[in-house]
């Protein structure tokens, strides 16, 4: 496992002002390869990876793409039947707006947005904070958005065997707004659906105005 664990504690008191106290388990063989190539990395880009400013970026980009692409080691099924309950609701579930922030797997560049995701229940249900570490654990992989979709959709489809499951993610890209085509203001949206949000048009238009409403 690449990433083991990231804890972080502070203390505070009036005397004694405020503490930080930091502890991070990584795998160290792989974090030693990853700051080798980093410095490697600095040294083809005209950097001096020696400068006092750089001392440490190899090691913390090493921790941060550790941290970054922490999915792998998760299993989202695992995470879902964690909190799986039976429940006679057939009704539509939404977990709306949850913040994504995942990497281009093409440039390893960040793209963020929100995922709203919906289910209909057959049986079962699963606890609503579940939903949204699926999303979590599928985003901290190297992704393309349309898989990412997808992946999202068919692990609820499969683990909850629901009556039908919509994902639908909006997310800026910097790969679009840093490089290339620079356009700042541009936003990818993708859909996957199964069952009666594929089949039945009246419950998919349900979802599409539901995710765009907002509480007053």
């Amino acid at each position: 496992m690449w990433l083991n664990s990231i804890a972080m504690s502070t203390q505070s008191t009036q005397s004694e002002g405020i503490h930080y106290h930091k502890e991070e388990h990584y795998n160290s063989e792989a974090l030693e390869k990853l700051q080798f190539h980093y410095g490697e990395i600095l040294k083809l880009l005209g950097e001096d990876p020696a400068r006092e400013g750089l001392l440490k970026t190899p090691e913390r980009v090493a921790k941060a793409m550790g941290f970054l692409t922490q999915g792998y080691d998760q299993d989202p099924a695992e995470v879902l039947l964690s909190a799986k309950f039976r429940e006679e609701y057939k009704q539509m579930v939404i977990v709306k707006d949850i913040e994504l922030y995942s990497m281009c797997e093409h440039h390893l560049m960040p793209f963020f947005g929100k995922a709203h995701v919906a289910y209909i229940p057959n049986g079962y249900i699963t606890g609503l904070s579940k939903i949204a570490r699926v999303v979590e654990i599928f985003s901290r992989r190297l992704q393309v958005q349309e898989r990412l979709t997808v992946q999202i959709r068919d692990c609820i489809q499969q683990t909850l065997n629901p009556m039908g499951v919509a994902v639908v993610i909006e997310a800026a890209h910097m790969c679009m707004q840093m490089r290339g085509v620079q356009k700042q203001n541009s936003v990818t949206t993708t859909s996957a659906f199964t069952g009666v949000f594929m089949n039945q048009i009246q419950t998919r238009q349900e979802f599409i105005e539901l995710i765009g409403h907002r509480l007053k």
